[in-house]
């Protein structure tokens, strides 16, 4: 008798796992491009990946007593050569979901020097889940973008590089608009540039050309329009890995153009620290978050 309770609630335990997420093909029909991934995926270290081809969505939908329609697509970080899906990904997907917003983790191709292959994953990631909205509950005016370390540029890539939609491709989910309602970056490398950049980020990016073009155009602190999303920052004084003035020159861009922007800068706490409980004040980031979204009428 005890077994058969034992096998009745490790069946409703997995239940309860499919129904609180599921994981979707990013491009169904096969990813556009060919990023030459090196070797197959690996997983290493509990929850880190890399040679990332087959890209993914991993939804987390909040119950439908408790959603507010927003939902926020994560970027994990990992310069751009891994990505830290646990503690940059699924844990703060888990977070939002038990606050009513919709946290999606997007697992990107890694470039290889083709730098145009995560941005059009994070494009089409934004797409996607406004082209479901209406099935996932998920409101289109309240989707957000987030990102750690390189998973914050690609997040800040996404903010300061978008459209309304491509008319003219015959896949319906091109055709709606990428342009994410806000943005919520965490130590997020912002710029390309030689001076405070992280070049490990940006090799893996774009490879070691020097094409000043390109690295001005994937520098977002110089991408900031008018039409830039709300936009919260955070990060640690002491990050010796990302210098600070990436957020900051970020954040005055966005002010220069009048786009509300909050900057949040802990005096410790260095870099990666993600959704890991380390007994600093920067654990309070998430909340933060959430205090942020209320004030601007996203979240209710």
């Amino acid at each position: 008798m005890k077994q058969k309770i034992f096998l009745m609630m490790l069946t409703m335990a997995a239940l309860q796992v499919s129904v609180a997420q599921k994981v979707i093909n990013l491009w169904p029909n096969g990813a556009p491009g060919n990023n030459e991934c090196p070797q197959p995926e690996e997983t290493f270290n509990g929850k880190m990946v890399r040679f990332v081809s087959e890209p993914t969505l991993t939804i987390y939908l909040p119950e439908k007593e408790k959603n507010t329609g927003v939902s926020i697509v994560i970027c994990p970080g990992g310069g751009y050569g891994i990505e830290a899906m646990d503690h940059e990904g699924y844990q703060y997907a888990e977070y939002l979901q038990k606050r009513g917003i919709a946290g999606i983790v997007l697992k990107y191709r890694l470039p290889y020097g083709h730098h145009e292959i995560p941005l059009a994953d994070v494009q089409h990631a934004i797409r996607t889940v406004r082209y479901n909205g209406s099935e996932w509950g998920i409101a289109p005016d309240k989707i957000g973008i987030s990102g750690f370390s390189a998973g914050g540029h690609l997040a800040s890539t996404a903010a300061t590089h978008f459209d309304k939609g491509k008319t003219d491709s015959a896949d319906p989910v091109e055709k709606v608009s990428c342009r994410p309602d806000f943005a919520a970056l965490v130590y997020p490398v912002i710029t390309l540039n030689e001076q405070w950049g992280h070049m490990g980020s940006r090799e893996n990016l774009m490879g070691k050309n020097h094409d000043l073009k390109l690295i001005r155009y994937f520098s977002n602190e110089l991408q900031v329009t008018a039409e830039t999303p709300p936009t919260f920052l955070v990060l640690a004084d002491d990050d010796k890995s990302v210098p600070p003035r990436n957020s900051i020159e970020f954040y005055s861009a966005l002010k220069e153009k009048g786009v509300p922007a909050e900057l949040h800068i802990f005096r410790e706490g260095g870099h990666g620290f993600g959704m890991n409980k380390m007994g600093k004040p920067h654990d309070q980031w998430p909340q933060l978050l959430l205090d942020w979204l209320k004030a601007g009428m996203i979240l209710k």
